[in-house]
């Protein structure tokens, strides 16, 4: 090792030893030094030989600049980087190494990119971007797990895992160094690496170690930050943290350590700062009720707050913030008494602050109260008492607020110790520094030196360590090892430790009585003015300048003897250990012993020795005190040892700029920050060796273009990449072959590029110079092909010109000849007109001529015509008369001859007998007829005589009457009386007609009011029909209306019940956590352990009380079990659990009914008022509608009645009377219905109206609801008559009145039951209308398909009708014949039952010997002959029955049985301790089931085959559980048999439930296993395996291209072939144990979740996989996975949808992305990636050569303003860890149990089939 010195705040720009000048050509890229920008860049515009002074540029403005170049002024300017390799990970991929290309990479990447993690090296570069990022989430922790440095982009997290990993691999402590500026961001970057491991690292024991740690930060926050003009939560204090580990590498403890508090802020802030965080929280908090005594107020208020003027800090809440310390400190285990003396301590040192001092009147002393205010002089004789000075004793106050402020946090700081301290052995630890980085001011004092002189430490550290890997690597790689160069700052060190140095001498000066900071200041410049680092200002006496690695500081000396010393006065402590305060007085109590042996105690639980960071409390002899300088000296002496014991990683923490602007970069800041915190040096070391290397396979794929085609043939890569390197670098020192990698010194990497882009650029000149005279040739071929197409068709125009001219001649002459033709033609028309005119007036007149003789001719021919016919007609009549004549003598001549025969044959006799045979029927029938008119004649004769008779006698009766009347009247007197009474009667009956005529009339007229009456009647009712109809029709709209928004309802419910089941399986997930979290408690319980047999509910003997089926429903019993068992026993004992589960379901079924109860309630509330309204009209209404039927009845009576009497032939005089009596009767009636109606109705409008306080005792507020209690309530009357006697004397009154209530409560009832009733047949005559439109539409359809058939079609189909409707009858008498077996069946088994148990009670008294024997044989012939699927055991025999199907079960045992074999065997099991009616049985079997399953999947908790094997079983037995319950909806598609089957005496629907559970359980399991065997395949199968070969391109790789964890085990070897063969194990595995294939779907479609989120998390969190060819090779494997659903028939499964981000996410690597129809495009194109996620790969998209372009940041920003609108959850990573809730789909089997046999090797001879 040679180390060199040199200027620390410059980086030389020192060049090879042999320039190549040739580089330096036109267009070659430079950086030149600016002074604002520090570097700009520049471009040659023309070529640079040896020896010119000026070179010149073009800046990138167009600017041109000549630089000069001299030996002395300025040498050759730095050159760029390709594009290629700006923006990379690591700063040491960079070809070349030197400072402005690690600024202007760091600068890309936070700006554009805004990355804030770089790595350079072992280093990990942090620059603040001043904004809260959403890269710290736990998926981000759980997507850095467990991987390798190098893979992932640059993190914290990835350097917590890099140490965790080694920690673990090597058995080596790790150390963590944060360091940076004030405001860099140190202290958050611990706090992340702390939140990693904790989260990593978890204790294993369930005692919240992690947490703990984590509490820790709030409160070295509170007690150790402040506001400085830098930062806003500066730590004023270094900080040390321990973290251990134990052998699992779980957390068990952490220990603190801090640095050199900086006391001095209690007492003195500077202009924008604040104190101590906890002193403003506590100000802000102190109008709590706690704070009331601690008289605090505002912090402005405090002189030790408000020195900085300003007490706020924007963004910030103290009040929150101290409930968060005070969270912490809870959580740590301060107690309240504790904190409240903490903070009365903290309230006390403000208001110590506020304490003045007045001097006395001498001037010199002064005087105060509070403390005293004169000092002790001891000396051996005697002591002296000297009054103090106001200064000195403002001094002496503020050292003691100092003071007092130190030792709180010293204990503050022991007691959190204390808190994370553990008794269990430390088997490693990590330790996280969070130290103060270098630091300048314009005054600098003794903090700043310290702080300084701790950088100068780690500096020195931290190059040791660089150089020590570089020796390593190179050692690893066998290349030869030289001698490098690197800054050595050892003798700076020197300085200021070493003896008499300035430590040395500022201890020196502290002992002397009288020492001053002049006089030290002088001792320092005459001893160390002869060292290169230390130098003396030229205008000041009392400062000094060390010249440290990062820059040159100048220190004030005022103040450091003071400081150093940290003098406290005795008196003041003695005061502070007599308090009465005990935690004021155990701060300052002698701790000296404790100390000691807390330090050997710790150092033996810990390889380091662990000590307190601060000093031991003061003792009063002055010889055993230590200045601070000395304990700062030591503490870090210690830490330094301790990080050299460990292995160190390194994060350098980047201020970017100082206005605290989000990721806004200051080159000028950045670039003085990085020469100070070491980034520089790691890569000058890197430069002046190897820094580019490159492992032989990437080398190749990356320069076979340089390769000739014969050297590809050579099958060793090696031999290939050296005969590449030798033939085009000539140096061999350029590059050096190792084992496994080329290393390359800086710049060959860049030269290699542009050999390997100028062959590119060489191809694609040839290629462009083929494409181009292509394209030429093309284009000579259209010239050409187009000349000869233009002369074509100029050809064609000048052949059609010249075949139109002659067509157009033609066409001339055609003309010409038509023209002339007309011409001729119309001359010979006129012509030939003329001729034909003079034709045809000759014609006319030759036939006028002609037809004037014919008329004459043809007039002489009529009189011809007339003439001749006469003549002829009078011939005619001569000839006929004649004729005549003749004919008639003929005639009569014939005639006499005709009568002569027929005289002659009538005298014969044969004539007289035709005549005679028809006149004897006439004859006979006239004689019958003649009988009959007399025998008529007599009956008349007869009826005559009678009459006449009758006659007689009544004539003789009137003669007598006359002469009786003669004889009385014998004057005329008596006949005019008679003819008066005559006249009278006469008029009587004129009157009684004119009655009879007005009695017609009145009928009349009232049977037209009662026909109008009937027809408003019937009007009414047509109305309420229509009013009926328009209900229904809105009942029925209504209907419709609720229908769609069901449907529309369906779709809220449906995804309601999807979070509610989600939501319940993750209940049952933690759940379960808890029951492994418990498990694990109790194996961690120290001591004696009580055997786990005898306690646990998994064996058949357990000691928790058995709970059976039948007392379930006590479930008070259950509650108080509980509380008598535990908790845990009970969580354990399945028959609680349902027994409190049955009873939470009684409760909310109880809710129920009370919330429908308070509802029917609060709708009779409502309702009241208009009761009362309603009532007299719901009265009369009734009344009407009763009279209106009376009205009807009579009316139809009194028709019937008329129509009869008129039918009758009676007088007159009777139908009056008649007519009169059903008048009166009607009247009458009437009359006493309307004086009826209206006393009722005045009644009951009096029982309605009338309020229940008039007559308490007789009304009831609880009317009678139906008939029953109405009659009770009538027939209650004479229990209270003796109630009513009040009313009046006989009580008739009150009698009558409660009465009439009770009867209109009586026909209130009826009518409300009536009304009831007709609502219930009204819905029913719908629903048997609906049914009926229904039929009549099918019927209708059918008929409508009939009557469009065929006759022969038509018979065909009706027989078919026929046959169906036949079938359906029958299949109905079928399910009727079928529940009637079912009732027999049932019947007749509990017959068998009861007949089997009667002989058992018989022989109950007989020896108990005898009878298992005889139940056997019995039982044993039964089952021989009739097997019901069911298998008997003895109680005994349950634990050998559970651990053989169950504890014992492998998979392959019954793989070549049926599927679910051991659940059919259990179920048949439990089939017959139903038929038994064994409740205790079926309990104990069911929970010894489900407990032994639950052991066998905690043993097996990481086999994918017992799991998935298990969850077929147990499904399936829940399954069969559902299908033999007996419940309609299971039995569907159950076979008779299998409904014979069903359970019979147990309802197990509680333990169907608990096996739901547990198969949910079981399937997170199962997912579990199959995510953790998948995971390590994932991400080598989808982004780093090729898939497609060739296509994938390598980068140049920094020194983190692989972690050092991995060295020797190389990449990850998983192809894509392996995952989708792993996804197939896991399909048929699934497959062969039955489990039903929409399980298997939905494990799936879980694996294909987990892909995704793996993949996209990893593409999200790495740069180099973001390329076009890793976006080609992802497609294609989806492709493939895609191709391995559809054939496995799961392309429905939705897997497909769950990795649809990752498909648009190989596609956004694809498309383009440069114009604005781009950035529309991928925003449609990418639905399912979140805007966070679009633009992270956007500013990850690596370009893999120069012709690819990046991606610009305008084009990212439109990509984000077109996204704004999107309502996207904000998050990058997809979590790993979501889990889909899982459905159980109900699958019957359709095998039947009396089938099903047992195997042999099962060993299950114990068990009886039945």
């Amino acid at each position: 090792m040679k180390r060199q010195q040199k200027e620390p705040n410059t980086i030389a720009k020192k060049q090879e030893e042999k320039i190549d000048y040739e580089v330096y050509c036109q267009y070659t890229r430079v950086w030149i030094p600016d002074p604002e920008d520090v570097w700009r860049a520049a471009e040659i515009i023309k070529d640079y030989t040896e020896g010119e002074p000026i070179l010149y540029l073009k800046l990138e403005d167009e600017t041109p600049l000549e630089y000069r170049i001299g030996p002395k002024d300025n040498a050759l300017p730095f050159l760029r980087n390709p594009d290629i390799l700006v923006g990379e990970n690591d700063l040491t991929a960079l070809s070349y190494l030197h400072e402005p290309a690690v600024l202007h990479n760091l600068k890309v990447r936070f700006t554009e990119s805004n990355h804030i993690y770089t790595y350079c090296g072992i280093v990990l570069v942090a620059i603040n971007p001043y904004e809260q990022l959403q890269i710290y989430g736990e998926e981000v922790i759980n997507a850095y797990s467990g991987q390798n440095m190098g893979d992932m982009d640059p993190h914290i997290f990835a350097v917590a895992e890099e140490a965790y990993k080694q920690m673990a691999r090597d058995e080596r402590n790790q150390s963590i160094i944060v360091s940076g500026e004030s405001g860099a961001g140190k202290t958050v970057s611990a706090k992340y690496a702390m939140r990693f491991f904790a989260t990593v690292g978890g204790s294993a024991n369930d005692t919240n170690v992690e947490e703990k740690v984590l509490a820790s930060s709030p409160i070295m926050e509170a007690i150790g930050n402040a506001k400085t003009t830098r930062n806003d939560n500066s730590s004023r204090f270094g900080k040390y943290i321990q973290i251990g580990f134990d052998r699992s590498y779980h957390i068990i403890g952490a220990n603190m350590r801090t640095y050199l508090l900086e006391k001095s802020r209690v007492v003195f802030q500077a202009e924008d700062e604040r104190n101590y965080h906890i002193f403003y929280q506590l100000c802000a908090s102190a109008s709590l009720p706690e704070f009331k005594d601690l008289a605090l107020t505002s912090a402005e208020d405090f002189i030790f707050t408000s020195q900085g003027e300003n007490i706020f800090i924007e963004g910030v809440n103290d009040a929150e913030d101290f409930e968060k310390t005070r969270e912490a400190f809870t959580l740590l285990g301060v107690n309240d008494s504790n904190q409240s003396s903490i903070f009365r301590i903290i309230a006390s040192i403000l208001h110590l602050g506020n304490v003045e001092i007045c001097s006395e009147r001498d001037g010199d002393s002064c005087h105060i109260l509070v403390f005293p205010h004169h000092k002790k002089l001891v000396t051996t004789s005697e002591t002296y008492v000297k009054n103090m000075s106001r200064k000195q004793a403002a001094n002496a106050r503020d050292a003691l607020a100092k003071h007092i402020y130190a030792h709180m946090f010293d204990w503050i700081v022991e007691y959190v110790n204390k808190s994370l301290h553990t008794s269990s052995k430390q088997h490693s630890f990590i330790g996280v520094l969070d130290i103060y980085g270098f630091e300048t001011f314009e005054i600098n004092s003794f903090e700043q030196f310290c702080i300084n002189y701790a950088n100068e430490k780690l500096q020195q550290q931290f190059n040791q360590h660089v150089f020590k890997l570089e020796q390593e690597e190179y050692m690893k790689e066998q290349i030869p090892w030289t001698l490098i160069d690197f800054y050595d700052n050892q003798p700076c060190i020197d300085v200021i430790e070493a003896k008499l140095g300035i430590l040395d001498l500022l201890d020196e000066e502290c002992k002397v009585p009288k020492g001053t900071d002049q006089n030290w200041c002088q001792k320092l410049y005459d001893r160390l003015s002869s060292s290169v680092h230390f130098q003396k200002p030229r205008m000041s006496n009392t400062s000094f300048i060390v010249i440290h690695f990062a820059d040159k500081v100048e220190y004030q000396c005022d103040g450091f003897l003071e400081k150093n010393r940290d003098t406290v006065y005795e008196e003041q402590i003695n005061i502070l250990k007599a308090s009465k305060f005990q935690l004021v007085a155990d701060l300052f109590q002698d701790t000296n012993k404790d100390s000691s042996i807390s330090t050997s105690s710790s150092s033996k639980s810990s390889r380091v020795n662990v000590r307190a960071s601060k000093p031991t409390p003061k003792v009063p002899n002055k010889e055993h005190r230590k200045t601070v300088g000395h304990q700062f000296r030591s503490s870090l002496q210690l830490l330094m040892e301790t990080l050299n014991a460990t292995t160190p990683h390194y994060v350098r923490c980047i201020k970017p700029n100082d206005e605290k602007e989000a990721f806004s970069f200051e080159s000028r800041r950045a670039v003085q920050q990085l020469r100070a915190c070491g980034v520089l040096e790691t890569i000058r070391i890197s430069a002046a060796g190897y820094p580019s290397r490159w492992t032989y396979p990437d080398f190749f794929n990356r320069y076979r273009v340089l390769m000739k085609k014969s050297d590809m043939t050579v099958g060793d890569k090696k031999l290939v990449c050296r005969n590449l390197l030798e033939t085009l670098v000539k140096d061999p020192d350029k590059f050096q072959f190792g084992k496994t990698k080329i290393f390359f010194r800086a710049g060959q990497v860049a030269y290699l590029e542009k050999l390997r882009a100028d062959k590119f650029r060489s191809a694609c000149i040839k290629i462009q110079k083929t494409v181009r005279g292509w394209l030429q040739r093309v284009r000579y071929q259209k010239i050409r092909k187009s000349a000869i197409n233009l002369q074509r068709y100029g050809r064609g125009y000048m052949a059609r010109r010249y075949a139109e001219q002659l067509r157009l001649t033609r066409a001339a002459l055609i003309c010409q000849k038509q023209y002339r033709m007309v011409r001729e033609r119309r001359g010979y028309l006129r012509v030939r007109q003329g001729v034909v005119t003079i034709q045809a007036f000759t014609r006319g007149m030759l036939t006028r001529r002609i037809f004037q003789e014919f008329l004459l001719h043809h007039k002489a021919m009529i009189i011809q015509k007339h003439v001749r016919g006469w003549l002829t007609r009078r011939k005619f009549r001569r000839a006929r008369n004649a004729a005549i004549t003749i004919q008639c003598a003929y005639r009569r001549m014939r005639a006499k001859r005709e009568l002569k025969q027929l005289k002659i044959e009538a005298r014969s006799a044969q004539h007289l007998k035709k005549l005679n045979s028809g006149m004897e029927n006439k004859i006979v029938q006239l004689q019958r007829k003649m009988d009959d008119q007399t025998n008529d004649l007599k009956t008349q004769n007869e009826q005559l005589v009678v009459a006449k008779a009758s006659l007689g006698s009544e004539v003789n009766k009137l003669q007598k009457e006359l002469e009786m009347m003669r004889s009385r009247q014998g004057d005329g007197s008596q006949l005019t009386s008679l003819q008066e009474e005559l006249e009278k009667l006469r008029a009587e009956l004129q009157e009684a007609h004119t009655h009879r005529k007005k009695l017609e009339e009145k009928h009349s007229n009232e049977k037209m009011g009662l026909e109008q009456r009937v027809e408003e009647l019937d009007r009414e009712n047509s109305m309420l029909k229509s009013e009926k109809e328009e209900m229904n029709r809105r009942i029925l709209h209504h209907s419709k209306n609720q229908e769609s928004s069901a449907s529309q309802s369906v779709g809220r419910v449906q995804a309601e019940l999807d979070e509610e089941r989600q939501r319940y399986q993750n209940l049952l997930r933690e759940f379960s956590k808890l029951e492994q979290r418990y498990d694990n408690l109790q194996e961690f319980q120290p001591g004696h352990k009580r055997n786990n047999s005898t306690q646990s509910s998994l064996e058949s003997d357990s000691n928790y009380p058995s709970i059976s089926t039948s007392e379930l429903g006590d479930t008070d019993d259950a509650i108080q079990l509980v509380e008598e068992m535990g908790v845990e026993k009970a969580a354990m004992d399945i028959g609680v659990f349902m027994k409190l589960q049955k009873r939470v379901r009684e409760l909310e079924q109880e809710r129920k009914k009370l919330q429908v109860n308070l509802e029917k309630m609060e709708d009779q509330v409502n309702c009241k008022v208009e009761s009362e309204d309603l009532a007299y009209n719901s009265l009369k209404r009734q009344e009407l509608e009763s009279e209106n039927k009376k009205l009807k009845n009579d009316l139809n009576e009194l028709r019937k009645a008329i129509a009869d009497r008129a039918s009758q032939n009676s007088s007159s005089n009777e139908l009056q009377d008649g007519y009169k009596l059903l008048l009166c009767q009607l009247k009458t009636a009437n009359e006493e219905l309307e004086v009826r109606k209206e006393e009722i109705l005045i009644l009951r409008t009096q029982i309605v109206s009338a309020e229940p306080n008039n007559v308490p005792e007789w009304t009831d507020s609880k009317k009678p609801i139906d008939k029953e209690e109405a009659v009770r309530a009538y027939h209650g009357l004479c229990d209270k008559a003796s109630d009513w006697g009040y009313l009046n004397e006989d009580g008739e009154l009150g009698l009558a009145y409660q009465g009439l209530k009770q009867v209109a409560r009586l026909l209130e009832a009826q009518l409300q039951s009536q009304a009831r009733k007709h609502e219930d047949e009204l819905a029913a005559f719908n629903t048997q209308i609906e049914l009926l439109k229904d039929d009549i539409e099918k019927k209708q359809e059918m008929l409508n398909h009939t009557m469009s058939l065929s006759p022969e079609a038509q018979v065909e189909y009706s027989v078919q009708q026929e046959i169906t409707r036949l079938t359906n009858d029958n299949l109905d008498l079928k399910e009727l014949v079928e529940k009637l077996e079912k009732n027999e069946r049932k019947l007749k088994k509990q017959l068998r039952i009861y007949m089997k148990k009667v002989p058992e009670l018989e022989a109950s008294s007989q020896p108990t010997k005898a009878k298992p024997q005889l139940t056997r044989q019995v039982t044993v012939q039964r089952r021989e002959k009739d097997f019901e699927g069911m298998l008997e055991y003895y109680k005994e025999d349950e634990a050998l029955l559970v651990k053989t199907l169950i504890t014992d079960m492998k998979p392959h045992a019954v793989s070549a049985t049926v599927p679910c074999l051991p659940a059919y065997i259990l179920f048949m099991c439990i089939r017959h301790a139903d038929y038994i009616n064994d409740d205790q049985k079926v309990h104990s079997l069911l929970t010894s089931t489900i407990n032994a399953i639950k052991k066998v999947l905690k043993k097996n908790n990481n086999d994918f085959e017992m799991t998935s094997f298990w969850l077929a079983n147990t499904s399936r037995l829940l399954h069969c559980l559902k299908q033999y319950s007996g419940d309609e909806a299971f039995m569907t598609q159950n076979t008779s048999k299998q409904n014979e089957h069903c359970l019979k005496n147990f309802d197990l629907a509680e333990y169907r439930q608990v096996l739901s559970d547990l198969s949910i359980q079981i399937y997170q399991q199962l997912i579990k296993v199959a995510e953790h065997m998948m995971q390590p395949m994932i991400v080598s199968a989808m982004l780093e395996s090729e898939s497609i070969p060739s296509l994938a391109g390598v980068k140049p790789m920094g020194y983190r291209n692989r972690s050092s964890s991995m060295d020797g085990e190389g990449p990850g070897s998983y192809t894509l072939e392996a995952l989708i063969k792993q996804l197939g194990q896991f399909h048929s595995v699934m497959g062969e144990h039955g489990l039903d294939p929409e399980i298997a779907g939905q494990v799936v479609r879980q694996l294909f979740y987990s892909i995704n989120a793996v993949t996209l998390n990893n593409l999200l969190l790495r740069k180099d996989v973001c390329s076009w060819s890793t976006g080609m090779q992802l497609r294609y494997n989806i492709s493939q996975m895609e191709e391995w659903l559809r054939g496995k028939n799961l392309h429905q499964s939705g897997a497909v949808v769950n990795i649809e981000p990752v498909i648009q996410a190989a596609q956004l690597l694809q498309v383009k992305k440069k114009t604005s129809q781009d950035a529309e495009a991928i925003c449609s194109l990418c639905t399912s990636l979140t805007m966070q996620q679009i633009v992270k790969i956007l500013n990850l998209y690596t370009p893999l050569n120069e012709f690819e372009e990046r991606v610009t940041v305008s084009f990212i920003r439109n990509i984000q303003n077109r996204l704004q609108d999107r309502n996207d959850v904000p998050m990058l990573l997809v979590d790993t860890k979501h889990t889909f809730p899982v459905l159980f789909p109900y699958t019957p089997s359709a095998l039947s149990l009396e089938t099903l046999h047992i195997p042999a090797n099962l060993s299950l001879d114990f068990l009886t089939r039945v």
